[in-house]
């Protein structure tokens, strides 16, 4: 290669060429980057012979030269604007991609013709093991510019042009591509190098750019998402009082739509508590605030913490508050101090076998350390069991931590129960989120319908349970936690193991002590004990005694409860709601408790669970009305004798008037 700033001597050079590759000598002023090229082509091709020209399909070009879209979008406005210098100089300026393949090409129409009969153009491929020595594949394999002029082309053919190329890097230093310009010898310049390696810094720093606008616009939506997802109200402004995010939560509070209020002054769609508009202006934190803002001409109340972030020299450039339904906060409290104070197994009523080794099952898990899996039909009191255990047991002064696995989105799972560190994906978190095991430190972590924990899920937890440790994620801190876990399932859990949807580890972690709890239905000795618990209750809530009839209090007995305990207490808040006075009767009871319904799910809705007796006296109705009132078809009908007919009827309280419509 010759230098850019001289004009090269073809003489010499054809002389070094001819003695190359008739001796093997190499002249000592040729530079290396040629002398390197000749000696790798010079075994696979012969000097004099012609190119071995390779091709991408038809088929296959357009689909290589998509994969290269971004590419090809940024590099052709700059090779137009290198045309424009160049144009009528008898040049063709070429990009190729990092294998060398011709992706683009522009130039005048003539050289065009001439290296498209060369055998140039879209999809060939330019490396030296097809073509020899030239400046796209020199500058790609010593990953430098080059300028390639006459002879120091390997292959004879290419003598009479030049070609000058700069390879394009992305961030990683990685080649990319090639950008460069062919022409006919005696056109050469020695400018034409620096066009084209200007050329390729303008395409990498266009590249870097659009890598780093990518990378902020992900981060942006990322950081986003993870406001939109947490389940505090979040509102953020600048200095200048423009509102730079208001998530999903904050936007219900106040009765905004963030859409519109993001980019805005947040004067015109909310007024700040004077407090907090007073922390504000002080750049001073505020933790737990209750406040009232102005927005849309309502008062909106909610607990407030405010967070400023601040340049060094201390002045505020970004304020976050953190927003709280003061409603949410009330019924935490009382859901709190209401699980310790309240339930322990006395509570846990009624009298026949089932449930009396429910409670020495119960006792035994208290004073026992394992974890504990309680198993039972939706409503059967697996909850209400697991709270009486937890304050009953040793641990009773530490947190009882409640968490529903079916209603946490699958997609948040690992998050919401590992936690993570902070980091640039959680920026409003500076300490980072704990986990769920943290916070149940020292006290149970009830998991209520643990079967619906997906399968990783699932693994973090047996690490958990077996070694007492957890990691949050994004982090490599180890956290010793001390916690007890307590689970409950709807379902056959061995069946899941069979089907693969529970590890079979995390079951045996789960099930040192199982206790099954019978659906009401099979202890229907137990109905009497929980009503009257119901009535203490009702009487206490109500402000007056509450009492049953001894009829309203025999259907219940008879009653199977396919909702268990809770479809129980439904009845009895409805009834005592209903009666009239302080006894509740029969008729205050529901219709179906009255008359003994149950539904089974049938495909397209329910239908009743009728008796013996409701689907005999149904049955001779709909052949009675069927035969027109004849008792010896409706018989032959029902497949029965005719006094057998009679029997029934008068069983039922059936006559022949009942066959014939009203």
């Amino acid at each position: 290669m010759q230098p850019a700033n001289s004009q090269p001597d073809h003489a010499f050079l054809t002389r070094a060429w001819k003695h190359f590759v008739s001796r093997r000598q190499i002249a000592p002023e040729l530079d290396p980057l040629v002398v390197r090229s000749w000696q790798r082509s010079a075994p696979r091709l012969n000097p004099r012979g012609a190119p071995q020209w390779t091709y991408l399909s038809e088929e296959v070009l357009p689909r290589t030269r998509q994969q290269h879209a971004s590419l090809l979008a940024l590099a052709r406005p700059l090779m137009e604007d290198v045309y424009q210098f160049i144009e009528g100089a008898g040049a063709m300026i070429l990009l190729a991609d990092s294998t060398h393949c011709v992706l683009e090409e522009l130039g005048d129409a003539a050289i065009a013709r001439e290296i498209e009969t060369l055998g140039i153009r879209r999809g060939v491929f330019l490396d030296e093991s097809r073509i020899g020595t030239n400046a796209f594949a020199v500058a790609l394999t010593e990953s430098t510019p080059a300028q390639i002029v006459g002879a120091e082309h390997f292959l004879a053919t290419f003598h009479a042009y030049s070609t000058v190329a700069a390879p394009v890097f992305d961030l990683d230093g990685s080649a990319v591509g090639i950008i460069g310009v062919i022409q006919r010898v005696e056109r050469h310049t020695p400018h034409t190098l620096g066009i084209v390696v200007a050329a390729a810094k303008a395409i990498e720093n266009q590249l870097s750019a659009d890598f780093l606008m990518r990378e902020a616009n992900e981060r942006a939506s990322e950081l986003n998402a993870a406001l939109d997802a947490i389940s505090d109200g979040v509102l953020a402004w600048d200095a200048r009082g423009v509102v730079m995010h208001l998530n999903e939560h904050a936007g219900k509070l106040l009765g905004l739509t963030p859409n519109l209020v993001v980019g805005r002054a947040l004067n015109e769609y909310l007024t700040l508590p004077e407090a907090l508009a007073r922390a504000a202006a002080a750049g001073e934190d505020v933790r737990e605030a209750e406040a009232s803002f102005q927005s849309g001409g309502a008062t909106r109340e909610c607990f407030v913490s405010l967070r400023v972030l601040k340049q060094q020299n201390g002045a505020p450039v970004q304020f976050i508050a953190t927003l709280r339904r003061i409603e949410q906060v009330r019924q935490l409290v009382t859901r709190w101090v209401g699980a310790r104070a309240r339930l322990t197994l006395d509570d846990i009523v009624g009298n026949s076998p089932a449930t009396r080794r429910v409670r020495k099952q119960a006792l035994a898990a208290a004073n026992a350390k394992g974890s504990v899996l309680i198993l039972g039909e939706a409503g059967t009191g697996k909850n209400a069991l697991a709270r009486a255990i937890h304050n009953s047991s040793k641990r009773a002064a530490g947190p009882f931590l409640a968490l529903n696995c079916r209603a946490i989105p699958r997609d948040l799972v690992l998050s919401e129960f590992l936690g993570y560190e902070a980091g640039p994906h959680h920026a409003l978190a500076p300490g980072g989120q704990p986990s769920k095991f943290e916070l149940a430190n020292g006290g149970t972590l009830f998991l209520d319908q643990v079967d619906a924990l997906p399968l990783d899920m699932q693994a973090a937890l047996v690490r958990v349970i077996e070694y007492g440790e957890v990691i949050r994620l994004g982090g490599t801190r180890v956290i010793p936690v001390d916690v007890r876990v307590m689970a409950t399932s709807e379902v056959n859990l061995e069946t899941n193991l069979k089907d693969l949807t529970f590890r079979r580890d995390l079951y045996y972690r789960l099930a040192p002590i199982v206790i099954q709890i019978s659906p009401l239905r099979e202890r229907s000795d137990d109905i009497l004990a929980l009503t009257e618990r119901l009535l203490e209750r009702l009487s206490r809530q109500f402000g007056h005694a509450v009492r049953i009839s001894t009829t309203a209090r025999q259907r219940l007995e008879r009653y199977p409860f396919p909702g268990n305990i809770t479809e129980l207490e439904s009845v009895m808040e409805r009834a005592a709601l209903h009666c009239e006075g302080t006894v509740i009767q029969v008729h205050d009871l529901p219709v179906d408790v009255r008359e003994r319904r149950v539904y089974a799910v049938r495909k397209g809705g329910v239908e009743p669970v009728r008796s013996m007796a409701e689907s005999e006296e149904a049955a001779i109705l709909a052949a009675g009305r069927a035969a027109r009132g004849n008792l010896s078809e409706t018989a032959r009908t029902l497949g029965i004798g005719r006094s057998t007919l009679w029997r029934k009827m008068r069983n039922l309280g059936l006559t022949a008037k009942d066959f014939h419509p009203a």
